[in-house]
């Protein structure tokens, strides 16, 4: 009989915390949300105080029991789960589950799998924290409640299969939104005149671009509308002297970033190291979670990951300023300890994402560590160790080049001390070649200097259109105007991406027709639900909540009753939506209609137009980078109708062997074979990371995982199954 229980939430967070307790403590996980709503019903009474009926979820049967059975055989039970919203409702439900007294000090919470932190916690257990409870019951609830009376409307008025949700929808607007902005953007025509110089008595050339007109001390800045007024500028230069008219020197410091939040990491993996942020998140919680390290057991090698919190602990911030003395030396050191501010007092409960294990580095154990664990965790460790770090200095110069009254200017910068740059360099930003300044280095030189003009050109430009979203600055946004929470960025995302609201190409994401199509339907007759300022100030409220300043029932007494009585009104207002077809130009070789592109669950494809009457499809043949190992044709990607979208390749038969019948679901590697049998290598996916892995099944080198039926198949075989996550906060009904 163990005297005390422990349960967490994953099995890979019990084998952590396992490491800390002694023999008197059983470790066990809920995997997850144990209870939840109803799939096949609303599960809420709208008309008594929004009262939820929770059940057992389906496929936790066994789970449950094995809880209920370890409790009985326990003195004490410690709830451990997450120190969030949604770990404080899954201990909430895992205490209804096994009839814990809610008065009880039965819940432990702990912002890092630390033994010191682990062990403080068993020390100091509380009540279960009803208000966090409230905030994500109050939240599920109503997403049950928008998604439960939305979605159906989607379905008469435009198809089966759609859904919307109180953030999904507005996140999905935001982006169609910015769609409109770019096509209605027209460009307006200017011109730049760049020219370079180099002192006459030394061969040193630099350019600088033409700024503007002096008049007096004053310089005006011009802008150069066309081609007219270049020509007269150009003519007024012709033949005349240059001289360096004014040199600014000085010296600037460049602070540290602060440690990261979810959103910020979310943002930096996708900038830095191309992660979407599903990816980002799974492997930080993974990083969270636990890591088997060589030879040393398993270590949690980050605090929580789900934070909008800037603070650090005076701990972490000594271990900080200790590695960076022993690394850098004490010169990279700021006198005092950094501290960074929240922006409200909410987010103080919890800390920045920073290392557990300051004496676990990235390269020491990067052996541990898959490739995408390891890119991740240097992201956190570099980002943490440069926020305590000296600032950069910078020495700067600002140059101004006079021909007559015509003002030529460039600016160059020296890092005269690296500073925190040593750790997390800069990356180049996103702003314009014309926003952007040169920061070459300049020669030396003094006021009313002649220079040497060596090339003067002139080139026609035009103003550029918003820039479309990338996942990075889409959770930018999210943030900034309040949408959303850490936790919810990712699935969002993901949630607006697999329902075909938005597609992406490469990093940038837009809008498809099927997104504009449902946003601007629900624009029409559903306002508050894409509404920006509504959507962030419902989640103010949820905050209020939380902190017990404001009941969930009369937060969604305020909400429900009108937003159901638009749902009544647009149902029987609102006509179907007939979605445009693009003609292909091609006949149906079966019945010979207009093949037409339509948009399915999984994205586009090509019917004919005489649906219900003749229901041929064909996939949409994308080429992709390659060739065909069989023939040395090219190859086309496909989405699979059958297999919920997923992607498979062909040869495009257009090379040496029109019937050959090469397809996969992975892409071949080109010019790439095993060292092994010969074989072609292809690219194969698992957990969002790619490996070159041999295509051929009976390789030896194949052998340990014979096990795995899809490892290597050419042909699409089986449907695969996909996990659905326990936590309720993942996905909006």
């Amino acid at each position: 009989m163990s005297k005390n229980l422990v349960i967490v939430e994953s099995p890979a967070k019990a084998k952590t915390i396992g490491r800390y307790l002694g023999k008197d403590f059983k470790i066990t996980a809920s995997v997850g949300h144990i209870r939840d709503l109803p799939s096949s019903t609303m599960g809420v009474d709208v008309k008594h105080d929004f009262k939820p009926t929770y059940i057992n979820m389906r496929g936790k049967e066994k789970v449950i029991r094995e809880l209920k059975e370890l409790a009985s055989d326990s003195d004490r039970i410690y709830i451990a789960t997450d120190p969030d919203r949604e770990g404080e409702a899954i201990a909430w439900h895992i205490a209804k589950v096994l009839n814990i007294d809610l008065n009880d000090d039965c819940r432990i919470s702990f912002n890092e799998i630390t033994e010191k932190a682990v062990k403080n916690a068993i020390l100091s257990p509380r009540k279960i924290d009803i208000d966090l409870v409230n905030a994500q019951q109050a939240r599920r609830v109503l997403d049950r409640l928008v998604g439960y009376e939305l979605s159906p409307f989607l379905w008469t008025k435009v198809r089966k299969g759609l859904s919307a949700g109180r953030v999904q929808s507005v996140a999905a607007k935001i982006v169609v939104d910015r769609e409109n902005e770019i096509n209605a953007f027209v460009p307006e025509e200017y011109w730049n005149v760049n020219a370079e110089f180099t002192p006459t008595d030394v061969s040193f050339p630099f350019k600088a671009r033409y700024h503007g007109e002096k008049k007096g001390s004053k310089i005006e800045k011009v802008k150069l509308k066309n081609k007219e007024e270049t020509d007269a500028l150009l003519a007024s230069l012709k033949g005349n002297p240059y001289v360096v008219d004014t040199i600014k020197k000085g010296r600037k410091l460049r602070q540290p970033f602060a440690p990261f939040t979810t959103s910020t990491l979310q943002q930096e993996a996708s900038r830095r190291i191309s992660f979407t942020s599903r990816k980002t998140m799974s492997v930080a919680q993974q990083l969270y979670e636990g890591v088997e390290i060589a030879g040393q057991g398993q270590f949690a090698l980050v605090s929580y990951i789900r934070t909008d919190s800037v603070r650090v602990s005076d701990e972490a911030m000594a271990a900080a300023r200790s590695l960076i003395s022993q690394k850098y030396g004490d010169a990279y050191l700021p006198k005092s300890p950094r501290k960074y501010s929240n922006k409200n007092s909410a987010q103080d409960a919890h800390e920045a994402i920073r290392p557990a294990h300051f004496e676990l580095d990235p390269e020491s154990i990067r052996s541990s560590l898959s490739s995408d664990q390891y890119k991740l965790y240097k992201l956190i460790w570099d980002r943490f160790l440069s926020s305590q770090m000296a600032s950069a200095e910078v020495d700067t110069v600002s140059l101004d080049v006079r021909c007559n009254q015509s003002i030529f200017r460039t600016q160059g910068e020296t890092i005269k001390f690296q500073g925190f740059l040593a750790a997390y360099a800069d990356l180049a930003d996103d702003t314009s070649d014309d926003e952007k300044n040169d920061k070459a280095k300049l020669p030396e030189l003094k006021e009313n200097q002649d220079l040497k003009l060596l090339d003067l050109k002139s080139e026609q430009k035009f103003t550029m259109p918003p820039a479309r979203f990338t996942e990075a600055t889409l959770i930018k946004t999210l943030e900034e105007k309040g949408i959303g929470r850490p936790s919810t960025y990712a699935p969002t995302i993901s949630t607006i991406l697999e329902r075909n609201y938005i597609d992406k190409e490469g990093k940038v994401i837009f809008p498809t027709e099927l997104g504009k199509v449902v946003t601007e339907l629900l624009a029409n007759n559903f306002t508050e639900i894409v509404d920006v300022s509504f959507t962030a100030d419902m989640e103010s409220k949820l905050d209020e909540i939380e902190v017990g300043k404001k009941d969930w029932v009369k937060v969604l007494s305020e909400f429900y009753p009108e937003f159901h009585e638009q749902i009544v009104k647009a149902a029987s207002d609102v006509s179907k939506v007939k979605m445009t077809e693009k003609q292909t130009g091609e006949k149906c070789p079966e019945c010979g209609g207009e093949l037409v592109i339509k948009e399915g669950r999984y994205g586009q494809f090509v019917a004919c137009s005489k649906f219900p009457e003749c229901k041929y499809t064909k996939n949409i043949e994308v080429q992709v980078k390659g060739t065909c190992p069989l023939c040395g044709s090219g190859l086309v990607s496909h989405r699979s109708t059958k297999y919920r979208g997923r992607v498979f390749y062909t040869c495009d038969k257009k090379g040496t062997d029109p019937e050959c019948g090469f397809i996969s679901w992975d892409l071949p590697i080109e010019g790439q074979k095993c060292d092994t049998c010969g074989s072609y290598m292809v690219w194969k996916r698992f957990r969002g990371r790619a490996y070159p892995k041999c295509a051929n099944r009976d390789c030896p080198k194949n052998a340990p995982k014979k096990s795995a039926k899809a490892e290597g198949e050419e042909k699409p075989a089986k449907k695969e199954s996909k996990k659905k996550s326990t936590k309720a906060n993942t996905s909006e009904e």
